[in-house]
């Protein structure tokens, strides 16, 4: 056991340790308060509409009533879970939210990856800036806006595509009518919208690796090709990773915005495109059940806070460096 006058001498230094702490702290505020007020609207948002919003996640096991409100609605327990787990379709969506995440996850990083390297070997800046400018452009046009481009590429009659396959002499497809060809379609349009963000991202990192590298390749004989192999796809791998991870946290929520303005209510392409979201907001418009759709909601958050968490831990056993934390 400790000596009793050890204990006093003990509590005494963790009191100076913690008023030093204290001093430290405020003394650290003092120090860079305008870069802390610079950062603090960024946290006010996150704890306004972030963490304070986690509270209401209770509503998930009551039988919330608005006008009763959080407090004075009844708990139900695991009740609101049934109602997705004992649907038909429940597997059917979560399979298809994966598939279809999984898929903009893994081509869209390496498009990424592959047009930022093509940007960054462009030596003439004007068409260097000019290209990232009109890549760019896609991610700033709203979904329902892009549903009205689809309409003119797709529709079965009078679309530009089946208008090219008629020229060709070519059986037309009806893209309203068939759900099979709609993974690969949301998957083109996916990419085509969010690549010219990603690639800043990238080419954020590639200007950041030290020019001697390069030049210590050039001087022992390597070429274009080999100096991108070598030099700059590996030294990406840390940025895909972590844009990997961020992304495996999002991998249970479909796009709503995407995917409702682009099929909308037309359930003959549900089988390869309805996923949770989708599913959940035709709940809602049926039943008008907040609890139920919380329920969901909080499915998704704590399977891909698992899926975070999983993946972390792969990637700090193989590379700390790269890991979240």
């Amino acid at each position: 056991m400790e000596p009793a006058a050890a204990r006093p001498r003990s509590l005494e230094a963790s009191r100076r340790q913690e008023a030093a702490f204290g001093r430290s702290f405020f003394r650290e505020l003092y120090k860079n308060k305008y870069l802390y007020l610079l950062a603090l609207p960024a946290l006010l948002y996150f704890i306004l509409f972030a963490y304070m919003p986690m509270f209401g996640m209770v509503i998930a096991f009551q039988d919330y009533n608005p006008i009763k409100g959080i407090f004075g609605s009844e708990f139900v327990g695991l009740k609101n879970f049934d109602f997705f787990f004992t649907s038909n379709d429940w597997l059917l969506v979560t399979l298809n939210t994966l598939y279809l995440n999984a898929m903009f996850i893994t081509i869209g990083l390496a498009v990424q990856i592959v047009f930022a390297v093509m940007i960054s070997e462009i030596g003439w800046r004007p068409f260097k800036r000019v290209t990232q400018s009109l890549m760019l452009l896609p991610y700033f046009i709203s979904w329902p806006i892009v549903s009205m481009f689809a309409v003119s590429l797709f529709a079965t009659d009078g679309g530009l595509i089946n208008r090219l396959l008629a020229v060709l002499h070519l059986d037309p497809i009806a893209f309203y009518q068939n759900p099979e060809v709609w993974p690969a379609t949301l998957v083109l349009l996916k990419v085509w919208k969010a690549t010219g963000y990603g690639v800043i991202i990238y080419l954020a990192t590639i200007t950041s690796i030290d020019t001697d590298i390069y030049e210590a390749a050039r001087i022992d004989g390597a070429s274009r090709l080999q100096a991108i192999r070598y030099i700059t796809v590996p030294l990406l791998g840390n940025t895909t990773i972590l844009l990997l991870l961020l992304a495996v946290g999002h991998i249970f929520y479909g796009d709503f915005g995407m995917i409702y303005a682009l099929i909308g209510d037309n359930a003959l392409l549900y089988p390869t495109t309805d996923v949770i979201d989708t599913f959940v907001f035709r709940a809602l418009r049926q039943y008008s059940d907040m609890s139920m759709s919380s329920a969901i909601g909080m499915y998704q958050s704590v399977v891909g806070f698992l899926l975070v968490l999983g993946c972390n831990t792969i990637v700090r056993r193989l590379n700390k460096d790269a890991a979240l934390f």
